[in-house]
């Protein structure tokens, strides 16, 4: 049985997550792209995504966009909350996000997603 392809969690107006694609595409591996702010992660997608990343919610944010700077600049929220924030705002979450089996890495820069290869 072959294994399942990697999946993109990608945003087609940021040019790191084009590239992460175009690299992936490049070197010939069928990927899986979700739009994630079409169709956002759940809370428990989103928290298997973290265990894979190795990351504390926190990290995963977006800290220069508005809605983050409206929100939740300043404030110190729990694991869950974050979680939440990032459920309800997928712009809050980092991109472009890789996840191959056990292991996921975000592709800032874009060519880490070849650690996955």
């Amino acid at each position: 049985m072959a294994a399942d392809p990697p999946v993109i969690y990608h945003n087609p107006r940021c040019s790191k997550s084009r590239d992460a694609l175009k690299l992936l595409q490049d070197a010939g591996v069928e990927v899986e792209v979700i739009e994630y702010l079409k169709t956002p992660p759940t809370a428990a997608q989103l928290k298997a995504i973290l265990n894979k990343l190795g990351m504390k919610p926190e990290e995963l944010v977006r800290k220069g966009e508005a809605i983050y700077k409206e929100q939740y600049a300043g404030k110190a929220l729990s694991d869950a909350d974050w979680i939440a924030a990032m459920v309800e705002h997928p712009i809050l979450i980092e991109r472009p996000i890789v996840v191959k089996g056990d292991k996921a890495v975000v592709g800032r820069p874009p060519e880490r997603v070849s650690r996955l290869l």
